[in-house]
């Protein structure tokens, strides 16, 4: 149960959350036409006479992003419905060229389903469902542009005719942070399922916020919908703010007006954008140039097959087979690409080391987040860009686990290998990096720390045991930390008695 309140003047009031997430289908080409549909090119270069309502069109869907849709229902275990419709809703806008929007209101493709969202980050067994309504598939719209001209706004249909998924969950949050962990966990499964790459910054997903409040167990109030938020920060920005207002608004006398508003990202602020229609004055109706969508078993099941293992199964596979830490495990299942890249470092890691996975799966995850993700933070850099490869990674690591280097010295290589991008080997052999085994070296270093050092030797021996880190410390420097660890200890035993 949320505890998340707002404190009023007049008492406490509850918010209560729904969101309808919008996510770019990843796909070739469009959803009805065969223009592209990458990112960032010239303003209508990506548009087909489909896209563009030239008259005699007809539109032909696309098998692709009918199964993306498909296998994100199943991500999320709902129900697929192996009948639906098409249908028109009618509106006029500068980005809309055909006066309509082909979207599926009454027959989605995806009926019910749920998200489990973990409310707690250090304790990820702490969860709460979020249902989800639906996923029904509709085209995008182009984009308008203002700063362009100094009196008009250009249009850039490269995105009209783009296959969207909207996801409508239920009103079932009740905090910014809920709402938060919801989009969160959304997106993440998105980019495991591959059905969209999540990129918010690139609109490529974004988020419509339902907001309302009400006195703690009360009906449900009126609602605003604030438009097309573009990061899990600023929803959760624009609910505490339009919760509060509408607080302020019913303490002070007046009444919520359903209407929809706009985020503004610079203010933290949303403001009233114009008052909403309600569905019937769009004018729905089945599209004349599209018959319905009928799935048959084969699909379905070509569907099923393609999933990956998701970030819950894969993260319970990381504590239960590899014995991971609860923490690790949810670092590094987080993100679809961190976890390709771990499974990538950890195959190569045993197979240097001759052992199995689950025997240097924590050595590795260490490293991999301590570690590398540390010199990479510093860099300024993530694992997409980092100099170090997972098979990088795997060498340095088994230069530790045979003896050849140290734990410190490794810290040094790392760095090295960031700055020139060379193998962990390669630099060891360089700069003559290879710990010492030579007892005789390691003796005689021994020797010198501890002449160096007779008082400490005589504190040492009348009981201030504490004193040995010590002594194995001023070793280590003397060594420039290439003195093997083990040794320099069991020397330093035997010499101090």
């Amino acid at each position: 149960m949320s505890t998340y309140r707002i404190q009023g003047a007049t008492g406490e009031w509850e918010v209560v959350i729904g969101l309808e997430v919008h996510a770019q289908v990843t796909s070739n080409s469009k959803l009805f036409s065969g223009a592209a549909t990458a990112f960032g090119a010239e303003p209508n270069a990506q548009v087909s006479l489909i896209d563009a309502a030239m008259p005699g069109m007809l539109p032909v869907p696309n098998r692709e992003c009918i199964r993306q849709a498909v296998r994100t229902g199943m991500a999320i275990q709902a129900q697929i419905n192996k009948w639906s419709r098409f249908d028109r809703k009618n509106y006029f806008y500068a980005d809309l060229p055909q006066g309509y929007q082909i979207s599926q209101l009454y027959h989605p493709l995806v009926g019910e389903g749920s998200l489990e969202i973990a409310l707690d980050d250090k304790n990820p067994e702490d969860t709460k469902t979020i249902g989800i309504e639906r996923i029904h598939v509709e085209q995008d719209a182009g984009k308008l542009m203002h700063d362009q001209h100094p009196t008009m706004s250009y249009v850039d249909l490269n995105r009209s005719g783009v296959a969207l998924m909207e996801i409508v969950s239920r009103p079932d949050m009740r905090s910014p942070a809920e709402a938060g962990a919801y989009l969160s966990k959304l997106r993440q499964i998105l980019r495991y399922v591959g059905s969209c790459d999540g990129n918010m910054d690139q609109g490529s997903m974004r988020a419509d916020v339902n907001v309302s409040v009400r006195r703690p167990g009360e009906e449900f109030g009126t609602r605003t919908e604030t438009k097309n938020v573009n990061s899990v920060r600023f929803v959760m920005q624009a609910i505490e703010h339009e919760a509060n207002r509408q607080v302020d608004v019913l303490e002070s006398g007046g009444k919520i007006v359903q209407e929809t508003r706009l985020f503004d990202p610079d203010s933290g602020t949303t403001r009233s954008m114009r008052s909403k229609e309600d569905a019937h004055d769009y004018r729905y109706f089945p599209d004349p140039d599209l018959l319905p969508l009928e799935l048959d078993d084969a699909f379905l099941e070509e569907c099923r097959a393609s999933l990956p293992e998701l970030p819950d199964a894969k993260r319970h596979r990381y504590e239960s087979a590899l014995g991971l830490s609860a923490y690790n495990a949810g670092v590094l299942t987080a993100d679809v690409d961190t976890a390709r890249w771990f499974e990538v470092l950890l195959a190569a890691t045993a197979a240097k080391a001759g052992k199995s996975e689950a025997d240097v799966a924590k050595q590795a995850s260490n490293w991999l987040i301590s570690e590398l993700f540390g010199a990479l933070n510093k860099l300024g850099k993530g694992l997409d860009d980092s100099p170090v490869s997972p098979e990088g990674g795997a060498e340095l690591l088994a230069l530790v686990a045979d003896g050849t280097i140290s734990g410190s010295i490794a810290k040094q290589v790392l760095e090295k290998m960031l700055e020139s991008g060379d193998g962990a080997a390669a630099i060891v052999e360089r700069e003559g990096l290879k710990q010492t085994t030579d007892t005789g070296a390691i003796e005689a270093a021994v020797d010198a720390v501890l002449a160096a050092n007779q008082d400490k030797v005589e504190q040492y021996k009348g009981g201030k045991e504490a004193l040995f880190g010590f002594f194995v410390g001023q070793t280590m420097k003397a060594m420039q930390g290439k003195g093997n660890p083990q040794l320099v200890n069991q020397v330093l035993k035997d010499k101090l008695g």
